[in-house]
């Protein structure tokens, strides 16, 4: 089979490692042929083209960047790509095409559509749309998934949540959709001990209780709704400190608010990291809390923090209540319930033990259910079975 992926952009987030991940691996599969279309990567939060291209380094041809596919909505550039997209599945011939994220998601399938594609596949990571964007954003959008969702043969969702709004949108059919967890490398993560020297380096000493959170500082994120948590978890747990791990436009924004709240000296920022240092970031922490109202279907920090044995405090929202499970493994919040958010804090910070019950109940959890080779051959199997029913329904009756 000749499988094409289609994603917006290689920026570095939780959609576009799971993309990187999943042809990576069926690149190893005898029977495929993957290849990968990208728009450019434009952005503040850095580059994965750079893995893409070791990834295809024996095919360079197979990795291809339309510099019209863009992430805002932009009538002509997105016409442009639509015609490319098009004359590029039509060279390429795919059995499959598979599409991740809003708009190469529905360019692309609108795209192998005219271009005859037998399989289409969309990947749903988070939703792209909703009340977090403009009402007119917010229609444009719903229309344009519901356009896509009818020449979409199956949809991949990274957390029940997702097929519930959809579906709920009036997009396909409960049949349609498939769940599967978006895997990562767990082994620097399982393998993640406390660190020490950087704990040390950043601040800290072996008598706080350190809540990190990892995410880009952007609204909707939750920090606000963290720093307030934290100050009022101060007064009965003053060892507790905070680490923002991540860059954004908000830094500024949030430093002034931590002065404001005078807990400035009690909070540390690192600025963006690349992946590859997120699991010694988590080794400083003793929790991780992600207060997010963002739609991101499951957050991969979650899965994240609990293989490397942290307990989490999450807001509930979207996929989160599928891997933060209420005293197993952490505290779900309802979200905006900052008081409740730092009572649950509070419990962490006074209960080692509890601390530990949990980060082994989550590191169990996630060692069974998201490593990157179950994911491989969760969405190999997929596209087997969805074969097979398409070449079921192409053959010929036999007399009977």
């Amino acid at each position: 089979m000749r499988v094409t992926h289609i994603i917006t952009r290689l920026v570095i987030g939780g959609a576009q490692e799971n993309t990187l991940a999943t042809v990576s691996g069926l690149r190893t599969r005898p029977d495929l042929e993957v290849k990968l279309i990208s728009g450019p990567t434009i952005g503040p939060e850095g580059s994965l083209e750079p893995t893409a291209r070791d990834i295809f380094s024996d095919q360079p041809e197979h990795l291809t960047v339309v510099p019209e596919l863009v992430r805002p909505v932009h009538p002509w550039k997105d016409f442009i790509a639509l015609r490319k997209l098009e004359k590029l599945l039509r060279a390429q011939s795919p059995d499959i095409v598979h599409t991740h994220s809003g708009k190469a998601g529905i360019l692309g399938r609108l795209a192998a559509k005219r271009a005859g594609v037998p399989l289409i596949i969309h990947h749903i990571h988070g939703p792209s749309f909703g009340n977090f964007q403009g009402a007119r954003a917010n229609i444009i959008f719903t229309a344009a998934e519901r356009r896509a969702g009818k020449v979409t043969d199956h949809f991949i969702v990274v957390a029940e949540a997702l097929k519930q709004r959809y579906l709920a949108a009036g997009i396909g059919q409960a049949d349609d959709y498939t769940k599967i967890f978006s895997g990562f490398d767990l082994e620097p993560f399982l393998a993640v001990k406390p660190d020490w020297a950087l704990r040390q380096q950043l601040g800290f000493g072996p008598e706080h209780f350190v809540i990190g959170q990892i995410a880009r500082l952007v609204p909707r994120k939750g920090h606000a709704d963290l720093l307030n948590a934290f100050r009022r978890l101060l007064p009965e747990c003053p060892q507790a400190r905070l680490l923002f791990v991540g860059g954004g436009p908000l830094r500024a924004r949030l430093e002034v608010m931590a002065t404001n709240l005078g807990v400035q000296d009690k909070v540390v920022f690192t600025g963006l990291v690349p992946p590859a240092d997120v699991p010694r970031q988590l080794g400083v922490m003793d929790c991780l809390a992600h207060l997010s109202t963002f739609p991101e279907g499951l957050p991969r920090v979650l899965p994240q923090a609990l293989a490397a044995g942290r307990p989490v405090v999450a807001y509930d929202f979207d996929g989160a209540e599928e891997v933060c499970l209420g005293g197993q493994t952490g505290y779900l919040v309802r979200s905006g319930d900052v008081g409740m958010a730092a009572k649950k804090l509070s419990l962490l910070a006074r209960n080692p033990e509890l601390r530990g019950k949990f980060g082994r109940n989550g590191a169990a959890f996630v060692k069974e259910n998201f490593s990157v080779k179950k994911m491989v051959a969760d969405q190999y199997q997929l596209y087997q079975h969805l074969w097979s029913r398409i070449i079921a329904n192409a053959s010929p009756r036999l007399p009977n």
